[in-house]
């Protein structure tokens, strides 16, 4: 028997629907910059100091994303905008991989390129007790993509791109000189394009899918005294049901799939240490179990095609930095992170070669005055190198992907930011 054509002809569907929520866990599962799929990139000015204190420093607009209560502090209309840049690594290394349909392109190359992780932001102050604001920005991403087509793998990971925009109107009540309460809505848009490679040289299955939902978040401001604020965040978990069309070079299946985004919970602190010193912290929380499973459903049928198991931890991430005024119009930072992966080693997959990593970040301050600030950031994500060895079961013959890889990050970033 021709194996090959056995399988294009006969489990090109199944086989489809059989990776769809590998597929579609790709997209909850990771980004280089933070663990599993969060960006903590929502603005320039946090990068060098790794956002601690994000929900207590409010210095900018964008304290919009990370705490709204914070805009109590922003007089007249903030405006803040910037970009940050992503260089995630990803190079495999063999390590044994086994069974049929392995490619012969290779361990792939780079799986991690440049991506941009854009925000703009804006605060205004209504009376001296009531602020309005809006975020724009992009809270969760992927862009993996292995450099051959056939590479050893490829029937576990070709390509992953996921693209999300948040919009977030805000509303911010100062109660009294101690005590600040903020609230946000969120409308969040989700693009995916996933692939990976089917026996047969030439054959490939990809899942291009889009769903748009809303979530909330919240925050409090507590002012203990002139020199030092504590904030408190929580955003809330995001239900999404993504439709789309799970394609081959021969077949198109029309499916949809619910899925739940953790919620965040972020504690921090800041503090005027001296005339020139400040210091922050911060601890943020996620609930990563609510990923336990996902479930394919036909669109044309309405039939439960497959079932996949997540079992996702909860999560932590701790960060400390520091801010040195050097004169009145420079500023330097510099801070360091942990962030723990949810991703178990059962759990880790050629999509998302993720683990635990620590932040090293350094930034700077230009306050021009009238004109704004600028805020220049840059870190290096150190990243524990994560093995995998996974398998997949394609037609009834096994493949397992089994090695490691060398992981890390770079990220680079620039905001300006100006009141009126």
């Amino acid at each position: 028997m021709n194996l090959p054509a056995f399988f294009e002809n006969e489990a090109m569907k199944t086989l489809t629907l059989r990776t769809l929520p590998a597929l579609l866990l790709a997209i909850f599962s990771g980004t280089a910059s933070a663990a599993a799929f969060q960006l903590w990139e929502q603005n320039a000015s946090g990068l060098g100091t790794a956002y601690a204190g994000s929900a207590a420093i409010a210095d900018n607009a964008s304290t919009v994303f990370f705490n709204p209560a914070g805009m109590t502090q922003l007089p007249g209309v903030q405006l803040s905008a910037g970009v940050t840049g992503v260089k995630p690594s990803y190079k495999f290394n063999n390590d044994g991989s086994t069974g049929a349909f392995l490619g012969s392109g290779g361990n792939g190359g780079d799986a991690g390129d440049w991506a941009a992780v854009p925000n703009a932001y804006m605060s205004w102050q209504l009376t001296p007790k009531l602020f309005l604001g809006l975020g724009i920005s992009a809270p969760f991403g992927l862009a993996t993509e292995y450099e051959s087509d056939n590479w050893v793998g490829r029937v576990h990971s070709i390509k992953s791109e996921i693209k999300t925009v948040n919009f977030n109107p805000s509303i911010a009540y100062r109660v009294n000189d101690k005590v600040s309460l903020g609230f946000g809505v969120n409308y969040q848009k989700i693009d995916a394009e996933l692939s990976a490679g089917l026996p047969g040289a030439a054959q490939y299955s990809r899942l291009k899918g889009d769903d748009a939902a809303w979530g909330w978040n919240a925050g409090a401001l507590f002012t203990l005294s002139p020199a030092m604020r504590v904030g408190v965040s929580y955003r809330s978990a995001i239900d999404y049901t993504l439709e789309g069309d799970a394609t081959t070079a021969n077949s198109s299946t029309p499916v949809r799939a619910d899925v739940k985004l953790p919620d965040t919970f972020i504690l921090s602190v800041w503090q005027q240490v001296s005339d020139r010193w400040e210091a922050m912290g911060d601890l943020s929380y996620t609930r990563w179990n609510t990923l336990q499973s996902l479930n394919v459903i036909s669109r044309n049928s309405g039939a439960q095609l497959t079932s996949e198991s997540f079992n996702y931890d909860n999560a932590w991430r701790f960060a400390w930095g520091a801010a040195y005024k050097s004169s009145d119009a420079l500023k330097l930072k510099f801070g360091i992170a942990y962030d723990r992966t949810p991703i178990g080693d059962a759990e880790r997959s050629a999509r998302v070669p993720d683990n635990d990593r620590v932040w090293f970040s350094l930034g700077g301050q230009w306050n021009t005055g009238k004109t704004g600030k600028l805020d220049l950031g840059y870190a290096y994500l150190y990243v524990k190198d994560p093995s995998i060895e996974q398998t997949k079961v394609i037609g009834g013959v096994s493949n397992t992907l089994r090695g490691s890889y060398d992981a890390s990050a770079h990220i680079v970033g620039l905001q300006y930011s100006v009141g009126f």
